[in-house]
């Protein structure tokens, strides 16, 4: 039997889905990563870097925990549809140390599994091919599926891959591509993943020092809402180590309150840092136009990357509207149909 401790396999990105046959394709899901192991009586919920979730995540634990099996090692993706999308806010508002607030979020607005491989159910599977693990996985979600456990899409048609690909963004983070002749290989980066690039214009609203220099480390980048109001959406610190002198003398000179006049930077939160209140606020006159992968709760997932300045265009102009709606799109109305 897989004990707890073993790394999940990873992904490595690249910029384009691969070529040729052999490849299976899956959606990559904007949620936490999970390997589920089940002997006996007990269950474990792993997170990607090894810590327990079970705590977190008790009604997932406690559906797993009433499979008729005694041993079982799933590999998912831990999500929480919240409207009509998947709401990465509400996974991460499960990491509270009260107890009492998480059982009550885990019944407000109960996670889900999708699944999208397994490496113990008839026996051990890590070592057999992706193709074997794809039928047990289709096997046990067929016997043992629920609103809490579903089977995560998977196709070996490179243009619906593609359609995917484009409709990432709303609730999917991207597509995945696996070998279907390959084991699972722990913690090796033994998958390839794609990632639906797309560029906005944003008002840099303030900037933050860097943490040993005075000198610019990030932008802070906002967008207009349709009230006029100015709200914090993201940064940007991929700025050329030899324009930062120069651009912090220009950021400098704009320093003015309040610098978001909606959501700003900073605000109460469990993972804020020393540092996350510490910014400069800019009169909104500068505009830059960056790449994102995500967007989540109106906010870039992750930190963006520069492009180039936007004086052709107004600060006025950079809107919410450029970053689309986040409704669920087909594929993940389906995915998470009730079995």
């Amino acid at each position: 039997m897989i004990a707890p401790g073993l790394e999940p396999m990873e992904a490595k990105l690249v910029e384009a889905l691969p070529d040729g046959t052999g490849w299976q394709f899956e959606p990559k899901w904007d949620g936490f990563r999970c390997l589920v192991f089940k002997q006996g009586g007990e269950v474990f919920l792993q997170s990607k870097s090894g810590k327990p979730l079970g705590r977190y995540f008790p009604e997932v634990a406690a559906g797993i925990a009433e499979l008729p099996m005694d041993q079982v090692v799933l590999d998912g993706e831990l999500l929480i549809p919240v409207g009509e999308t998947l709401s990465f806010e509400a996974l991460q508002m499960r990491l509270h140390p009260a107890e009492s607030r998480v059982r009550r979020l885990a019944a407000e607005t109960p996670a889900r599994l999708m699944l999208f491989d397994c490496l113990w159910s008839e026996g051990a599977l890590a070592d057999r091919p992706l193709t074997e693990r794809r039928a047990a996985l289709e096997r046990f979600h067929a016997a043992h599926g629920s609103p809490m456990l579903h089977l995560s899409p998977a196709t070996e048609d490179p243009a619906l891959a593609q359609r995917w690909l484009d409709a990432a963004g709303g609730a999917l983070d991207g597509v995945v591509a696996k070998r279907l002749d390959e084991p699972y290989q722990p913690g090796e980066r033994a998958m390839l993943k794609v990632k639906c690039l797309r560029t906005a214009d944003c008002v840099v609203g303030g900037f933050r020092y860097a943490a040993k220099k005075r000198e610019v480390g990030s932008l802070l980048l906002g967008l207009y809402d349709d009230a006029g109001l100015l709200h914090h959406v993201g940064f940007t610190s991929a700025i050329p180590a030899a324009d930062r002198p120069a651009l912090t003398e220009r950021l400098e000179a704009l320093v003015e309150p309040p610098g978001f006049t909606g959501d700003a930077p900073g605000g109460p939160s469990r993972w804020s840092t020393e540092r996350t209140g510490e910014w400069e606020p800019l009169r909104p006159e500068l505009v830059a136009e960056v790449r994102y992968d995500h967007v989540t709760g109106r906010r870039f997932r992750h930190g963006t990357g520069f492009l180039r300045w936007r004086p052709d265009k107004a600060p006025r102009q950079c809107t919410m509207e450029q970053l689309g709606g986040e409704a669920r799109p087909a594929l993940v109305e389906a995915a998470l149909a009730k079995a």
